[in-house]
């Protein structure tokens, strides 16, 4: 069973230099919720808890009304996630059918009707460009996206997505109440202007979950810049998609998770935090 959280090397960049350390952050794993032998839905979430999850989530979507309508459950483990196996009482089954969702809806998730776990961790396309970009530009990108969020200045409540170039600074802006619909929206833009994807850089206010390392890839940015923390499983996507990941993405630092060599930093110094420089170069 995956841990719930792990540590990661990283490359802390800050305006004076640049430190090799280390972050913990959650897992995220493909969860499949399974009853009486069909998939209903895919979610991504942190493997701690589950057994609490499958009975939450049963009871949220009004799979069940009372805990003891679940008959039985077992907790999984496949190469590509994890099933939560339940058996109903008798006759909750039909219910299931009739309720079993299609297509995702809730905001707060990108693969909720997503049906299996090949599915919610399909390879994502690997990003080819050799742009290189300054830790500078990295800071202007990030300057560029406060003031353009309209929607949030007035709500506070929304999330935003950017395109940055180093021709044309912010390009592109979308914003919306579910961080993957703003970065969908991006895509949106972006696809139908005249842009190079693979000339600039993907601008995210929110985590970074796995899904929204595979809607960048699609789009084929070489770079994404979050203000918040990656997910583990985000990071393994980003290596595989060869795109470049930074988080805690602030005016005064960031930490490079992923695909280093795309962006030019003061030299790295020693700390007390520091990993093996095999393991971050594996990393970055």
């Amino acid at each position: 069973m995956p841990a719930p959280v792990s540590k990661v090397p990283n490359l802390r960049v800050t305006q004076d230099a640049t430190a090799e350390t280390a972050r913990v952050i959650p897992e995220e794993t493909p969860v499949a919720l399974v009853y009486d032998g069909s998939t209903h839905a895919v979610m991504m979430a942190t493997p701690a808890d589950l057994e609490d999850f499958a009975y939450g989530f049963s009871l949220s979507e009004r799979m069940i009304t009372r805990a003891d309508d679940v008959r039985d459950l077992e907790v999984a483990e496949h190469a590509g996630g994890l099933e939560l196996r339940m058996w109903l009482k008798p006759g909750l089954g039909k219910l299931h059918a009739e309720r079993r969702r299609k297509i995702a809806g809730p905001t707060g998730c990108g693969l909720c009707g997503v049906e299996s776990l090949e599915a919610a961790v399909a390879a994502p396309p690997r990003v080819a460009s050799d742009l290189q970009v300054t830790a500078a530009d990295i800071r202007a990108a990030l300057e560029s996206l406060e003031p353009a969020q309209v929607l949030n200045h007035e709500t506070r409540a929304v999330h935003g997505a950017g395109f940055w170039s180093q021709q044309h600074g912010l390009i592109a802006l979308r914003e919306d109440v579910g961080r993957h619909n703003a970065l969908d929206k991006l895509i949106g833009a972006v696809s139908r202007s005249d842009v190079d994807p693979a000339a600039g850089i993907v601008l995210l206010t929110s985590r970074v979950s796995v899904e929204m390392v595979q809607k960048t890839a699609v789009l084929g940015a070489p770079i994404i810049v979050a203000v918040s923390a990656p997910t583990s499983l985000a990071i393994r996507t980003a290596e595989a998609a060869n795109i470049t990941l930074v988080a805690i993405a602030r005016r005064d630092a960031f930490e490079i998770f992923t695909g280093g060599q795309r962006i030019a930093v003061p030299a790295a110094r020693e700390t007390d935090a520091t990993i093996g420089t095999d393991v971050h170069a594996a990393r970055c």
